[in-house]
């Protein structure tokens, strides 16, 4: 319960300006909880105009709703004007949230927050709509919460969440994604997937996930339906973003190429390279970056490239296609989507994959037209004109230098340029 000496000199230098000042909203939840809290939050009776006269640097980044920040030795603190403690508290989200600490160590607790800490419950403060029509987003910081907190929704909330769904429609696609990276990167991220389902969410943030729901696959490989197994995958991921978010996205295909054999088995064909242009158009709309768009799409189309037996020239051409930055991403993908089928589990063609494509790095063999021992300025010399011959050229040594790596000489090389490519 302890406020940080930085905090509460900002509070002592306000409170000796006259001024009431508090520490309020997550921070103080935390330390009741005995977290530690990642930001401290202070309001106070002083008005903009008067936090810049106590301090020396100050930054009015929201001065014309109350909110200035402090910068003091190196440190940046939000303060935020009020009129009244318990107006201002009654317009948090949640409980949990509304609550106020003095620079004694008093909590100010008007609407149960408290109890609710202690009884592991998110409830909004006052009517679930209102909240919720003051900043949609609530609604999935609501969820972020439950996953993060390991709290359970209020009966009330949840209804209201399911009541007011759409109203997350009407939030910038760029906040909706930061709040699902924040939920996907939790310590249950299953659960709060799952909750984002039952609350309606789900259809407006990717409607594309919700036909994997009760998704039968009908294949002896698979003992859930598409979005239960989707949601066992991705706990059985690492808290890396991109890997977990091909997880969420790498069956979302599955619906749309269910096919039976004559047998009654159920088959997906293709739906890696399907569902990774799926995943494009999803990642785009919630507006990722190109680069992670890239690099997710690329897992969710190699995601099942998990080959018994594959030559070591084929594993250089996987390296070669998702990157060697995305190598052990995709291994740790594939090794989810195995703990999320039927059993028994199988891991030895993935563990081999990954040996060997950790071996090649290790060794820096040749991956690449840039890695060969000889360039397009060398093909030039030789009399080849500029032009897509001397890339067609030096594909085809790559392929040789794939299969051989001893061929990888510059002499070598320019014996075969002459055997192969000279009339």
């Amino acid at each position: 319960m302890k406020i940080p000496s930085c905090v509460k000199m900002i509070m002592k230098r306000l409170l000796s300006g006259g001024y009431q000042a508090y520490l309020v909203g997550g921070s103080v939840r935390d330390m009741i909880m005995g977290r530690e809290p990642h930001d401290h939050d202070i309001i106070t009776s002083a008005s903009p105009a008067q936090v810049k006269e106590i301090f020396d640097k100050v930054i009015p980044v929201g001065e014309k709703h109350g909110t200035v920040i402090v910068v003091e030795n190196n440190a940046s603190f939000e303060v935020t004007s009020f009129k009244s403690l318990e107006h201002d508290l009654s317009r948090r989200d949640f409980t949990m949230n509304s609550l106020a600490m003095d620079i004694n160590g008093k909590v100010y607790d008007y609407f149960g927050g408290v109890d609710d800490i202690k009884n592991k419950v998110i409830r909004t403060v006052g009517k679930p709509e209102q909240r919720f029509r003051e900043d949609p987003l609530r609604l999935m910081r609501a969820v972020r919460f439950a996953v993060n907190l390991d709290f359970r929704l209020h009966v009330e909330t949840k209804a209201g969440i399911i009541e007011n769904n759409h109203l997350i429609k009407e939030t910038a696609a760029e906040r909706v994604r930061d709040e699902l990276c924040k939920i996907l990167l939790s310590g249950s991220p299953g659960r709060g997937v799952r909750l984002l389902q039952e609350c309606g969410l789900l259809r407006h943030i990717i409607p594309e996930l919700t036909e994997c729901v009760g998704f039968e696959q009908r294949n002896r490989h698979h003992d859930r339906d598409v979005f239960e197994h989707t949601l066992a995958v991705l706990d059985n991921t690492p808290a890396i973003l991109n890997v977990r978010l091909a997880a969420l996205l790498h069956d979302v295909a599955k619906p749309v190429t269910f096919s039976l054999d004559e047998k009654g088995e159920g088959h997906f064909f293709n739906h890696n390279i399907v569902g990774e242009q799926m995943a494009r158009v999803i990642l785009n709309r919630l507006k990722f970056s190109n680069e992670t768009i890239a690099s997710v799409t690329s897992l969710i189309k190699e995601h099942t490239s998990r080959y018994t037996q594959i030559s070591t020239s084929g594993i250089k051409r996987l390296i070669r296609r998702v990157g060697a930055e995305n190598l052990n991403d995709l291994f740790e993908l594939q090794l989810a989507d195995i703990k999320g089928s039927a059993r028994p589990f199988d891991t030895s063609a993935v563990d081999r994959m990954s040996e060997e494509a950790n071996s090649i790095l290790d060794r820096k063999e040749p991956l690449g037209v840039k890695d060969l021992a000889i360039s397009g300025r060398d093909l030039i010399d030789m009399g080849f004109p500029p032009g897509p011959q001397i890339g067609a050229i030096s594909k085809n040594l790559l392929e040789l230098v794939l299969e051989d790596p001893a061929l990888n000489t510059r002499e070598s090389l320019l014996k075969v340029v002459k055997e192969k490519f000279i009339i």
